[in-house]
């Protein structure tokens, strides 16, 4: 079972990363984006909603039940938009400050208003879902070959303050819990430090425009121990 993540992170990734596979193994034929909205809201054994949920549980909803087309918040070219606007998490931004909880928006198997497309007909399957090992050389391959994967790992205090070069924790660091994040390349830093690339989901203000590193190669914060993938039907 992979890892428990905190508020809509495991629900945003998971989607994005289905999304990207979408595109690369149709050789960018097609342009959909799947709904977290869809997963967040009706996948019952995903988790908990907005109190967090399981990104395994992500792909296998995807597999077996579909999800639907989505979109940014307020936006009507997909089935079902995310419920929620952007807000700053965890900075002192321009937008409007996130709250502590979120109430998770009721399941409705139906499109968003303003939406032409039915529920029932817009439905998308994954073929596949799949743990990676904890194995680095093994998730880079998984990376060059299908796309982007999502990672649980442990987030402590020191990386709220994240702005640039490869995290690693301090061993001082409290920890805060589990999140959930979308792991799209790889590299190294300086010729010395080994890194991951991944987007993270709170706001494209917070950390290096979205982005974040995090060392690579040594588990850092359980961040390799918990990678689930998947492959579109």
């Amino acid at each position: 079972m992979a890892s428990s993540a905190a508020v809509t992170c495991s629900a945003v990734s998971s989607a994005s990363a289905m999304s990207d596979r979408v595109c690369i193994h149709s050789d960018q034929k097609s342009q959909l984006r799947i709904s977290a909205a869809d997963i967040l809201e009706c996948c019952k054994t995903c988790g908990e909603g907005c109190n967090g949920g399981y990104i395994d549980e992500a792909f296998y909803y995807w597999n077996d039940l579909g999800v639907v087309s989505g979109g940014e918040f307020n936006t009507t070219d997909g089935c079902k938009a995310y419920p929620l606007p952007r807000c700053d998490h965890h900075i002192d931004g321009s937008l409007t400050p996130c709250k502590d909880h979120y109430p998770t928006p009721q399941c409705k198997k139906q499109c968003d208003h303003g939406s032409n497309l039915k529920y029932n007909e817009d439905k998308h399957h994954g073929k596949k879902t799949y743990l990676l090992p904890n194995d680095e050389r093994q998730i880079q391959l998984e990376l060059i070959k299908n796309g982007p994967v999502v990672a649980g790992f442990h987030v402590y205090e020191d990386f709220i303050s994240y702005k640039s070069g490869v995290y690693q924790t301090d061993d001082h660091s409290k920890y805060l819990g589990d999140h959930a994040v979308r792991v799209i390349g790889y590299g190294v830093e300086d010729d010395k430090y080994p890194y991951w690339l991944v987007t993270n989901s709170w706001n494209d203000h917070w950390g290096d425009k979205g982005l974040f590193k995090i060392m690579r190669g040594n588990n850092e914060c359980n961040f390799e121990h918990d990678i689930v993938a998947g492959l579109p039907k």
